[in-house]
């Protein structure tokens, strides 16, 4: 892309410059910082496109920072960290992380992630907004906003993408897999469990009684589709 800046949180200073390096190559710009404390501020003060986040910093954990930045704005993040099993992995997720990359990893790899994730935030254009039952639910791609019965919801980007990827097929039942790999853009393996995490949080956050839903609707055995009907 180029044009986007990155910051990057990371106590390790070889971490820090080698994925400076490998960022600033493609044209990023690039902030650095070795701290919770410095993210926050960095963070406040420069209102960078993406963040790359160490979970395992010398003075605020990374799950801190992380809901910090969350409560600032819906800035992608993508978690760098040591922690290899599902529950970190899910945990991150739950707290609004993009993307997830475990250490040791390929600068190449992360600059790919970084130019997926970025691309998903940017949003698809052109594209008329999309209404449901009645237009109680309206999703405008191109502005990336959700209104239901005329509120608004705050969705962070992944839950946005998966209800767009929903959305855009009504009554096709998705699979977990597809629908993993629609959100992040390419085969997330082992992380089908985070479109879970994301369809409870998209519940909560549309008003639907888990129980018994009225829009995002649970194939046993298969995945998710969006129940609603399209308004012509």
């Amino acid at each position: 892309m180029g044009t986007a800046t990155v910051l990057v949180v990371d106590d390790e200073r070889k971490i820090r410059d080698l994925v400076r390096s490998y960022l600033e190559r493609e044209g990023y710009g690039v902030l650095v910082a070795d701290t919770g404390h410095r993210a926050l501020e960095a963070a406040s003060r420069a209102q960078p496109d993406l963040v790359i986040l160490d979970l395992m910093l010398p003075d605020l954990p990374g799950e801190e920072v992380a809901r910090s930045l969350r409560a600032l704005s819906n800035v992608p993040i993508i978690m760098l960290t040591a922690k290899s099993g599902e529950e970190d992995r899910v945990a991150g997720l739950k707290l609004g992380a993009d993307d997830y990359l475990v250490k040791p990893f390929s600068p190449r790899e992360l600059v790919a992630r970084v130019e997926a994730v970025l691309r998903r935030a940017a949003g698809p254009g052109g594209e008329a907004p999309l209404s449901f039952d009645g237009g109680r639910l309206r999703i405008d791609r191109e502005s990336r906003e959700v209104l239901v019965d005329g509120a608004p919801v705050s969705l962070t980007r992944s839950e946005f993408d998966l209800l767009v990827a929903l959305a855009s097929r009504p009554g096709r039942v998705f699979s977990r897999y597809e629908l993993v790999t629609r959100v992040q853009g390419y085969d997330y393996e082992g992380y089908e469990r985070a479109i879970d995490v994301h369809v409870k949080n998209l519940r909560r956050k549309l008003g639907e009684d888990p129980r018994d839903p009225r829009y995002l609707l649970t194939v046993t055995g298969v995945g998710y589709k969006l129940g609603a009907k399209a308004d012509v």
